[in-house]
């Protein structure tokens, strides 16, 4: 069951991190109605609300490094899944360190969908 929960938050990560480099409209898909996002603090809840804040953030490129991953079954067959890497952004010298973490819940077709989400930069 481990390797399975790791391969799962690994798959999640990977295809997370494309769309908000390569396509960062479509995250839409992987929130729901009740999905929760804290950004820096600021709780954002609802896929339009949490569209909307991804979509408007200051900035169009973005590349992100992803470092360590560590996932764990979560009591609601669910899977928690934190993230650490840098970012960086379209013209920027410097990459920016983050933590980001993600509560995984299956959904009735077999499939995820993000109900947590809260994402920190780490500075210092």
């Amino acid at each position: 069951m481990e390797e399975q929960v790791d391969l799962v938050g690994r798959s999640f990560v990977d295809h997370y991190y494309h769309l908000f480099d390569n396509d960062r409209s479509s995250l839409y898909s992987l929130y729901q109605p009740t999905s929760m996002f804290t950004f820096e603090g600021q709780l954002i809840q609802g896929v339009e609300d949490i569209s909307n804040k991804l979509n408007q953030l200051p900035f169009d490129k973005c590349q992100h490094d992803i470092s360590t991953i560590d996932s764990q079954p979560s009591c609601t067959g669910g899977i928690m899944v934190f993230v650490s890497g840098s970012l960086r952004l379209s013209g920027e010298e410097h990459s920016l360190r983050f933590s980001q973490m993600f509560q995984l819940i299956p959904t009735m077709q077999g499939s995820f969908f993000v109900q947590n989400d809260i994402f920190r930069l780490n500075y210092g």
